[in-house]
């Protein structure tokens, strides 16, 4: 099993993610480090009182805002339209007043904790939900895991259970949607304890990514993409169907460079 390779599809999208739970910026390639990719959720919203990450899984409005990457460094946009650099000055104080309550920017350590964050399975913002603390992985803020990818089969295959719904990939935020071409079903759920590699980039296989809230949450426009309005049964329908799995994370084996339109490779364990 170890030397079979198979090609199961190309990469179709690849986003960034600035700021934890702020809209990302769609990429033609990535630079992927040990610990994932370089520039991905390397800010994160700090809470003052409880020191914990915030995420937009119990705070929904950090979705209305934008992070993107530019010569000079990211660039934050907030609701209102006022734009901001993480070397501001006034950076924490400009964040506390959107929020309404104190916060401040963080940056991610490579070789020290970066904190936790709030997980519940609630899907209604309901005031009695358990939340549970998840510890943040070196590197990043990300979630669990260095990479996340998804399929189109896997879309194709979650949205014919809610047709009504609008799938789009930003619900979903991963690193990198995968065409499978003609494959059918969900996938990726075979690829676990396999590898894959994306031009330079090989990852390791880890688990399902586990959905909560996020996909059902209101999104702004971004680009020429239009807004997403609040869909609590795409969340439902994952849920039920799918045991709230959809996609895979994944941990770098080797790091390297991957590019839309690179093939994607299965490999053995």
């Amino acid at each position: 099993m170890s030397g079979h390779t198979e090609v199961v599809g190309r990469v179709a999208e690849l986003w960034r993610f600035p700021v934890k739970s702020f809209q990302g910026e769609p990429m033609h390639a990535l630079e992927v480090a040990p610990t994932g990719v370089v520039g991905d959720r390397r800010y994160a919203l700090r809470e003052v009182a409880t020191g914990k990450i915030l995420s937009a899984k119990r705070h929904g409005g950090l979705l209305e805002a934008f992070a993107a990457t530019t010569d000079d460094g990211v660039v934050m946009t907030l609701p209102d339209g006022t734009r901001h650099r993480p070397g501001d000055d006034d950076i924490d104080e400009v964040l506390s007043d959107w929020l309404g309550f104190p916060v401040e920017l963080a940056t991610a350590a490579v070789d020290a904790s970066n904190g936790v964050y709030e997980f519940a399975f609630d899907i209604d913002d309901a005031p009695d939900a358990e939340w549970f603390d998840i510890d943040i992985p070196l590197g990043s803020f990300v979630d669990l895991a260095g990479a996340h990818l998804l399929t189109s089969a896997s879309l194709a295959e979650i949205g014919a259970h809610h047709p009504d719904g609008d799938w789009d990939i930003r619900r979903f935020r991963p690193t990198a949607l995968i065409d499978t071409l003609d494959a059918t079903g969900y996938v990726e759920d075979a690829w676990v304890s396999r590898t894959i590699t994306m031009g330079s980039v090989s990852v390791h296989v880890d688990t399902p990514t586990i959905r909560c809230v996020m996909p059902s949450r209101v999104q702004p426009a971004l680009g020429t993409l239009p807004a997403l309005p609040r869909d609590k049964t795409t969340s439902q329908t994952i849920g039920a169907v799918h045991g709230s799995n959809l996609g895979v994370y994944t941990s770098i084996v080797a790091a390297g460079r991957v590019a839309v339109g690179d093939e994607v490779v299965l490999g053995g364990p």
